[in-house]
């Protein structure tokens, strides 16, 4: 007999494809097969990807009003919507998962229409515009941040949380060290696939700022646009900062682990991350995320005492230089703050959200199968 096969579809980036991943995982676990559909974007993640195919689907991010910009994509998406309809009539499978992005919106559109059970996944608290469009066609919505029971489609939400990889439920295991005396302490910067500039332009500056008692301490670990890599190193070098520079880290699971504390944007997954991890943070919403659902994020693990956040438009070198040396000084904080977003952590959602997946794709799964006819 066959394995049952999950289609996962997402957008291109870390943001959309680490829940992804994540599901994979489980649902490989469970016996199932696993196709992911997404676009070019993902070619650097694809590598690791647990996926028996990866297909890439055309589409086209609806950025503009200008009507022969609005006729190109939506040519686009009628291409990428008659692909899809062919692909799904050729893998057969049992249900198809979305985790936002507007390359997921041609296979969950195809697959409502085909009659094959659909689920979308929302990472943030806030929905965003793929799945906002996906939520009134698919069956159920499981969220990250989303409250079940609230807002129009609300009656369709599941909590499930946020799934993360194995990498970073790996890397939980690790207690929190405090950083005391004159032991190093190692910051870990980053701002995701958007954002990064401004930290590269900011963290130099607030870091030369930081009493030298405390800056010789320092262990930077930090997240840079290719563009920007070579001045940040060279600052850091003539500023005898010790500093480990890079525009990609495929260990980020590891290195959140290693920190005493961590400063960052606030997407779904990194804000989730942290939290399964239990590492303190200073979250910078990026302000010009299209629903400021980085925000809510933020907010959401603050309010529990996990972390400190700012607003980009209040925050200068000196704010951070005052910030950091605060925050180094006061180990205790730290390690409360540390403390905290652990218990925000939710490192059962991937198993959740598989369960919510199997139920609707075979009513449920196989090893569960196996375990009832023992």
């Amino acid at each position: 007999m066959m394995a049952p096969l999950v289609l996962l579809c997402a957008g291109g980036t870390g943001g959309h494809l680490f829940p992804a991943e994540a599901l994979a995982h489980e649902m490989r676990r469970r016996d199932f097969a696993v196709h992911l559909v997404t676009d070019k974007r993902a070619e650097r993640f694809s590598g690791s990807f647990p996926a028996d195919e990866i297909h890439i689907v055309r589409s086209a991010t609806i950025t503009s009003k200008n009507p022969i910009a609005l006729a190109r994509t939506g040519y686009a998406l009628f291409q990428g919507l008659r692909e899809s309809g062919r692909l799904l009539a050729r893998l057969r499978p049992s249900a198809v998962v979305g985790f936002g992005g507007y390359p997921t919106l041609p296979p969950l559109m195809a697959a409502s229409r085909a009659g094959i059970p659909t689920l979308i996944h929302e990472q943030n608290a806030v929905m965003g515009r793929a799945n906002r469009f996906l939520a009134q066609r698919v069956r159920a919505i499981a969220g990250g941040f989303l409250p079940a029971g609230e807002g129009p489609f609300g009656d369709k939400v599941v909590e499930t949380g946020n799934p993360v990889r194995p990498d970073v439920l790996e890397a939980a295991e690790r207690p929190y060290h405090r950083s005391r005396g004159n032991e190093p302490f190692n910051l870990l910067v980053f701002g995701g696939s958007q954002g990064a500039r401004f930290f590269s332009e900011i963290m130099p500056e607030a870091l030369v700022s930081v009493p030298e008692s405390l800056r010789n301490r320092l262990r930077i670990t930090q997240q840079v646009r290719p563009e920007d890599r070579e001045p940040v190193e060279a600052f850091y070098r003539d500023n005898l900062i010790e500093a480990e520079i890079s525009p990609f880290f495929d260990d980020m699971a590891n290195r959140i682990a290693n920190a005493q504390l961590v400063i960052s944007r606030s997407g779904a997954s990194t804000v989730s991350e942290l939290s399964v991890i239990g590492r303190p943070a200073i979250l910078v919403p990026f302000p010009h995320a299209l629903d400021h659902d980085q925000a809510a994020n933020a907010a959401s693990l603050q309010e529990k005492g996990g972390a400190q956040v700012i607003q980009q438009s209040q925050l200068d070198k000196d704010k951070l230089s005052s910030m950091l040396a605060a925050m180094i000084e006061d180990p205790d904080r730290l390690s409360e703050m540390a403390k905290n977003a652990k218990a925000a952590g939710q490192p059962a959602a991937a198993r959740l959200l598989g369960d919510l997946v199997a139920f609707m794709a075979v009513g449920k799964s196989p090893s569960e199968e196996r375990g009832a006819d023992e």
